[in-house]
């Protein structure tokens, strides 16, 4: 195997946007990152649903409001 190839891996503090900081190990010695465990919706169970430009409507409208045909 070829000697001094692989990058230095070390610790590494990671910071989110929500202020959240901890340490970890990578290759890089600093990460910032937009969404942590701590701020994310699926493990913080406040889910958002953000309709841009009347999606849900435009589905709702597409596929839920069909009648069963007599």
């Amino acid at each position: 195997m070829k000697n001094d190839i692989h990058p230095k891996y070390g610790p590494c503090e990671v910071s989110c946007a929500c202020g959240y900081h901890y340490q970890t190990r990578s290759t890089r010695s600093q990460l910032k990152v937009d969404v942590c465990h701590t701020c994310h919706p699926f493990f913080t169970g406040k889910h958002k649903v953000l309709d841009t430009a009347g999606r849900i409507e435009k589905f709702n409208r597409k596929y839920g409001t069909k009648t069963a045909a007599k």
